[in-house]
């Protein structure tokens, strides 16, 4: 296998360009699982770890977004995003070990695209933007039209994911998975909340409940048009026990799960139900007392 180690970010590009067949390797988490244990052999791997351009976050130039580079991994999220991220940052928490989270990174995450990564819901709940980067220049995906299947995503042979754009919080986020144990484990499930008071829009997404991560959208449209007609959004009032337990019963019905060893379909589908109304209950109670408890994570 050869072995590529570029120390600038136009170097990586110029080398992914000759050398498509190259697997991109940031903290390698994922790679060298594959390779130890399914005894995957890739023809070349391009190490990203020396390229500083990528290790690195920023608001943008309005205020409204933060660029969050591909090699940023779970630790520093964790240490210095948790005000204007709290989404992500509650599912940070969640991933692995501390070794794991010192290692893994966003970009290594979204590359893998497992259906049952922990970041993936965060990042659809806050409508984030994959930055993908080649020697041709510059674009932006929508993190909802990035994932084309299993472990497959739209980036081209020849782009490496060079940063994630998130709008800044301006309400409660959070995030709960269900699992065997309560760290360094798989998801069975789990599922992402975001309140966006300014638009009147709720976020939401899906993990380990479809082939790719997913939004629950009819939850969302749901949602959104009964704070917003109750007048919710302003008053802040109670939510009725009928909206969140139909809330619950829309994210379960967007979730298309399968049988395997971590939990049967039905269950899967079930659980995701009672994560949405759980979210959502912590969420709301936050926005309403204005405690800035954003981004706990809860099971």
């Amino acid at each position: 296998m050869e072995y590529l180690l570029p120390r600038r970010l136009d170097e990586a590009l110029r080398a992914l360009s000759e050398r498509t067949d190259a697997v991109p390797v940031a903290g390698a988490t994922d790679v060298m699982v594959r390779m130890n244990l399914r005894g995957e052999r890739p023809p070349a791997a391009l190490d990203l770890s020396r390229l500083r351009e990528l290790a690195g976050w920023a608001p943008e130039p309005d205020g409204r977004r933060i660029r969050v580079g591909a090699l940023v991994p779970y630790t520093r999220l964790v240490d210095e995003l948790a005000g204007p991220l709290p989404g992500l940052v509650a599912a940070a928490r969640t991933v692995g070990s501390r070794q794991i989270r010192n290692r893994g990174t966003l970009g290594g995450a979204l590359g893998t695209a497992s259906p049952t990564g922990d970041a993936h819901p965060a990042l659809l709940a806050c409508d984030a933007r994959v930055e993908l980067s080649s020697v041709r220049g510059v674009r932006t995906v929508p993190v909802a039209d990035f994932y084309a299947g299993p472990h497959r995503t739209v980036r081209r042979p020849e782009e490496l994911i060079t940063a994630v754009l998130l709008p800044v919080a301006e309400a409660p986020q959070t995030y709960a998975k269900v699992g065997r144990r309560g760290a360094v484990v798989i998801s069975t499930c789990s599922f992402a909340l975001a309140l966006w008071p300014s638009r009147g829009e709720v976020g939401t997404g899906m993990g380990a409940v479809a082939d790719t991560p997913r939004r629950a959208v009819e939850a969302e449209r749901f949602l959104g048009g009964e704070l917003s007609s109750r007048g919710l959004w302003h008053t802040r009032g109670p939510l009725p026990e009928a909206v969140v337990r139909r809330f619950g019963e829309l994210a379960a019905a967007a979730a298309d799960p399968a049988d395997d060893v971590r939990g049967t379909a039905a269950y899967r589908r079930h659980a995701v139900g009672v994560l949405a109304r759980r979210t959502l209950a912590r969420a709301w109670q936050d926005y309403r007392t204005d405690q800035g408890t954003w981004g706990i994570a809860c099971a």
